[in-house]
Formats: structure tokens, C-alpha cells, sequence
């Protein structure tokens, strides 16, 4: 069971981005999935969720409204979309899930069973 995230990269503040989160070994046709970011000297946090048997989303204050978390089962691929970046949104971003029958903001308050690699985004001009 992988998880792998990718798509990360240098934008600067104001622009947009969109991460990849691609699984293989499983079928992320139940449970959540959701995206996490860990700053250098903080503790991860959840950014994105969505609820797979309810397609419900959860975003936390500091990116609702930019943030946006989509999947596409055909793909077995979910996706980050990062609009209005703000240099505090630099971090490594990682993707997670839970098989288990979970809500997006219980997803987004720890860390899922499956973790994937992270990817680096950096908000800078």
C-alpha cells in the first residue's frame, strides 16, 4: 500500500498550484482521504479532507475558501488545489488515508493509517 504525492514546487504569493496524491495497492473507494502539511518547527497539520462515502470536505480556517480537495476514482488519484498561495503556506505537503469509516474533520485532526511520501511546496517571491 503506497500513497504518493506529487507536484510541489516554487510558486510565489498570489499564485496557484495543484498537488497529485496517486495510490497503488489500494482503492481509495472508501473510508477518507485527505492532505497534511508540516512546516519546518511545527507539528503536521490537516488542510484537506474529504469523506469517501459522504463526499463531505473539511478545511480548516487558514485555507477554506483556497483550498480545494477533488478525487477521481477512475484514476485512484485524489488532488490538492492551492489557489491565492501565501508565503505561510510553505511546508511539505503529504497525503494520507483511513479505510475505516471515518468524517473528513476526523481524518484532518490526526494522522490516517496511510501515509504517503511528502511533496515541497514553497510560497516565495
Amino acid at each position: 500500500v503506497q500513497l504518493q504525492a506529487s507536484g510541489g514546487g516554487l510558486v510565489q504569493p498570489g499564485g496557484s498550484l495543484t498537488l497529485s496524491c496517486t495510490a497503488s495497492g489500494v482503492t481509495l473507494d472508501f473510508g477518507a482521504i485527505g492532505w497534511f502539511r508540516q512546516a519546518p518547527g511545527k507539528d503536521p497539520e490537516g488542510v484537506s479532507c474529504l469523506s469517501l462515502w459522504n463526499g463531505i470536505t473539511y478545511h480548516p480556517d487558514p485555507v477554506k475558501g483556497r483550498f480545494t480537495i477533488s478525487r477521481d476514482a477512475s484514476k485512484n488519484t485524489a488532488y490538492l488545489r492551492m489557489e491565492n498561495l501565501r508565503p505561510e503556506d510553505t511546508a511539505v505537503y503529504y497525503c494520507g488515508a483511513d479505510l475505516a469509516h471515518t468524517s473528513s474533520y476526523a481524518l484532518c485532526q490526526r494522522r490516517p493509517a496511510i501515509w504517503g511520501q511528502g511533496t515541497q511546496v514553497t510560497v516565495s517571491s
